[in-house]
């Protein structure tokens, strides 16, 4: 990887458009903004000589090649040619989709399997030593809402295996960096109620209503609040998978 900033925004950006072909006067704007110098389009062609330099001197290629195979110019912009499974990206989404195809079928088990293999692809955020602008920031916060999604998804199938101690500590450091997201409130929960920590998660909820209240104006989601009056008079289908006949998908509060 480049040292200096604005090449590793010029790779990054490439990287996260693989195959496709990234406009120069994109690039100019991801690195500049609305005031970019006039010798933009040089200074880019610089970086992008550099970073194929970069490329040649750790495969062991000419920079001819690795323009030829890698990092090709193309009309009026860039792209960087990758075959699949050659980014930590790559793998994160196979195995997110191997995570959602079990979920369709019912298999709970090699869903959390999957997703916790697509999950220990990362290494803190997404891009977290990258100076982002305004398209690497959006495609930053694409790739976290796809990371909540995938551990959502995670959690709400062990809750259904029965597996609610092992989230307890995932889930209170999620809902702390997430203060408003309802549907983690919603499985902490839960699976503090099953634990046998029933104040507690009456104690969640009242946290959530009180920041939802004051900070925003609204109300808990009525199935949050379905939840709580579940909670407040013990309901039955909130019972672990297996403990009665209905368990917790009757009142479809995961999942």
């Amino acid at each position: 990887m480049p040292t200096a900033r604005k090449p590793r925004k010029v790779l990054s950006l490439l990287l996260l458009n693989e195959n496709r072909t990234v406009a120069t006067s994109t690039l100019i704007s991801e690195l500049w903004g609305e005031n970019p110098p006039k010798s933009g389009q040089t200074l880019v062609q610089t970086y992008i000589l550099h970073l194929r330099q970069l490329f040649a001197r750790a495969f062991g290629l000419s920079s001819a090649e690795v323009a030829k195979e890698l990092l090709q110019t193309r009309n009026g912009g860039y792209a960087f040619v990758l075959g699949k499974g050659e980014l930590d990206l790559h793998e994160y989404r196979r195995w997110q989709a191997d995570g959602d195809q079990a979920l369709v079928a019912g298999d709970d088990g090699a869903a959390v399997a999957a997703y916790r293999r697509a999950l220990a692809e990362w290494q803190g955020s997404a891009l977290l030593d990258v100076e982002h602008g305004h398209l690497i920031a959006a495609q930053v916060v694409g790739l976290e809402q796809s990371r909540l999604t995938v551990t959502e998804r995670k959690i709400e199938a062990e809750l259904r295996l029965g597996r609610h101690h092992d989230t307890l500590s995932e889930l209170a450091a999620l809902v702390l960096t997430h203060p408003f997201h309802e549907g983690l409130h919603a499985h902490f929960m839960l699976a503090l109620y099953r634990s046998g920590n029933r104040n507690r998660a009456l104690e969640i909820f009242g946290h959530l209503r009180t920041s939802l209240v004051s900070e925003l104006g609204i109300e808990p989601a009525p199935k949050l609040q379905r939840l709580h009056r579940a909670i407040l008079t013990a309901e039955p289908g909130l019972d672990p998978p297996g403990t009665g006949p209905e368990a917790v998908d009757r009142l479809r509060f995961t999942g």
